[in-house]
């Protein structure tokens, strides 16, 4: 039986996440949608790959997708099956940053175009690859049919000891029994919450089935810990301070200050709106933020004493949700505080305190607290393997929120 979710990451999904280097920024794979930030779309819609490199030097970048399954294995199938042209070709856009303190180009790619198109649909794993083929950064998105309807709700979570911290999350599948005859082997479903691989829940089993419908009531096996919403600061006026912001100096570049926070663990929940992590970049000084936005180091601050045996990062989207050295606080033993500062490019960021103990089990509410108020989004995505086929397709998903009168 599954154990319950501690909202936690561990070492097996850092293998997606070690390979970025330090002159590589602001990375972001998202839909035309300039309101949208996932990577589940549907297939034949357009994603969108962008990044910058610090070095400004126009240095020969690649890209390569491969077909994966549920799990993130390699699948079966050959390139050629999945993909009219060609998997894997050079980034061919770039541009030089104008009129910023730190010197940068900027790479974009949209996928698919006129030499790659993705013909099935399924997880696909993107690679960025330098002019000798190492790899310099992965990233994981998803294309979905919509074969099924998927009904999701998310209610408060029914355990009596985290009745107050937690959310689960029950659906149903409505599918085509002349399509799918047998869905208890060809169906399999992958439950997301704010579409964080890390902490999705899978091999959840019908409780139910009924005439062309699948059940998944569960109370104990498809909760998540629910959190607290994201902290954030927005620096597209590079140069001002603002609620956020205690102050600016500029000297190579810009380096900015953020206040000082204090853990939100032992307080109530308070409700503010957020976008779950992620990050936009943006700029009141020039047209084009892609390559007008500049770059700042930001300076966070967090008053609590030092913890034992854990380490504290901070955590959100500009870093993939990964914990590496470059957002990992060291403890102050001056200022009683742990401190850190990231290089981030211009824009509104969301972010939050993670700890991670000896066992890398990274835990995002320690400091945080958990509310089932919080509003995180879920998604269910729904897996189907034909008897007899070497392959996953995602042939429908659902989405919802929570609603905390429940």
């Amino acid at each position: 039986m599954r154990k319950k979710k501690l909202l936690t990451i561990l070492c097996l999904s850092l293998w997606m996440f070690t390979f970025s280097q330090n002159h590589i920024k602001s990375i972001q794979l998202r839909p035309l949608d300039a309101a949208n930030f996932s990577t589940i779309i549907p297939l034949g819609n357009t994603l969108q790959l962008s990044f910058d490199d610090l070095d400004a030097d126009q240095k020969e970048y690649s890209y390569k997708i491969e077909h994966m399954n549920s799990d993130w294995e390699p699948s079966s199938i050959s390139t050629n099956e999945y993909i009219i042209g060609f998997s894997q070709n050079r980034i061919l856009e770039l541009e030089n940053s104008f009129n910023t303190l730190q010197n940068y180009t900027h790479y974009k790619v949209q996928i698919p175009n006129q030499n790659t198109k993705i013909t099935k649909s399924g997880n696909y794993l993107i690679s960025v690859l330098d002019i000798d083929q190492n790899v310099v950064f992965k990233r994981r998105f998803t294309l979905y049919e919509s074969k099924v309807l998927v009904g999701v709700t998310v209610v408060r979570g029914r355990n009596t000891r985290e009745v107050n911290q937690e959310q689960t999350v029950q659906f149903t599948i409505n599918y085509n029994a002349n399509e799918i005859r047998n869905p208890s082997q060809e169906i399999k479903v992958v439950v997301l919450q704010n579409d964080i691989w890390q902490t999705a829940i899978s091999d959840l089993k019908p409780q139910f089935y009924r005439n062309n419908q699948l059940i998944y009531k569960h109370y104990n096996t498809s909760n998540f810990w629910s959190g607290n919403e994201y902290l954030n600061f927005d620096n597209k006026q590079i140069r001002n301070s603002t609620v956020q912001i205690a102050r600016v100096e500029k000297k190579d570049i810009y380096h900015t200050y953020l206040y000082t926070q204090e853990p939100r663990n032992e307080k109530s929940y308070t409700y503010f709106p957020d976008i779950n992590g992620q990050f936009v970049v943006r700029t009141t000084e020039g047209n084009n933020p892609s390559t007008e936005a500049d770059y700042a180091r930001v300076y966070f601050s967090l008053n609590t004493p030092k913890l034992k045996n854990k380490e504290v990062y901070i955590y959100g989207a500009f870093n993939n949700f990964n914990t590496t050295p470059e957002n990992k606080m060291i403890f102050n033993t001056v200022t009683k505080k742990y401190e850190t500062s990231i290089l981030l490019k211009q824009g509104f960021y969301n972010y939050t305190f993670a700890t991670k103990d000896k066992n890398n089990t990274l835990n995002t509410f320690e400091l945080n607290g958990s509310f089932y108020q919080t509003e995180n989004e879920y998604t269910v995505l729904v897996y189907y393997k034909a008897f007899g086929e070497n392959y996953q397709r995602v042939i429908g998903i659902g989405t919802a929120k929570i609603n905390p009168q429940e």
